[in-house]
């Protein structure tokens, strides 16, 4: 992949995280009707110069985190020990949504959802949050990858 590629894909997760962190708060905040992912989307991302790549690459992002919500939420709560979904900090269970929802619906590598995750948890989150993020995805990331068939970068093959 390019860098130019490389680069807007960083900015589509970027995006993507913004518009799930929206998401995320406008449904704690509002007990009537919220707006769609869809809406949520252009409205946030309004704010954001993505290329239409990128623009594409986020909107799917955010749509495919949201349709699955409650299958990712309960990969994180099976990995994450000791955490609810609830009492995780708001940027870093969007982050560990997104990443999960690569890990187990792209074929995008392991490690390059790993360090996106982590990088996203590093500009956004607290001082804690890449080693919680890195913590929780690699568990997520052995199971998840192993499960779907897709091999986990230098697993190594039984021998018979």
């Amino acid at each position: 992949m390019s860098r130019e590629a490389a680069s807007a894909r960083r900015h589509s997760r970027q995006a993507a995280l913004q518009v799930l962190f929206a998401i995320d708060l406008a449904g704690l905040a509002r007990s009537g009707p919220r707006p769609s992912e869809a809406e949520m989307f252009d409205r946030v991302a309004a704010n954001f110069d993505l290329p239409a790549g990128a623009h594409a690459f986020a909107k799917a992002l955010v749509c495919g985190t949201v349709g699955c919500q409650s299958e990712l939420d309960a990969l994180l709560v099976a990995h994450a020990q000791n955490w609810r979904i609830s009492r995780m900090a708001v940027v870093d269970r969007n982050i560990l949504r997104l990443a999960c929802y690569e890990l187990t619906h792209t074929d995008t590598p392991a490690s390059v959802i790993l360090d996106e995750a982590i990088e996203l948890a590093r500009r956004f989150g607290s001082d804690p949050s890449p080693g919680f993020v890195n913590g929780v995805l690699d568990a997520v990331a052995r199971t998840a990858r192993s499960r779907n068939g897709v091999p986990l970068p230098g697993a190594k093959e039984a021998r018979r």
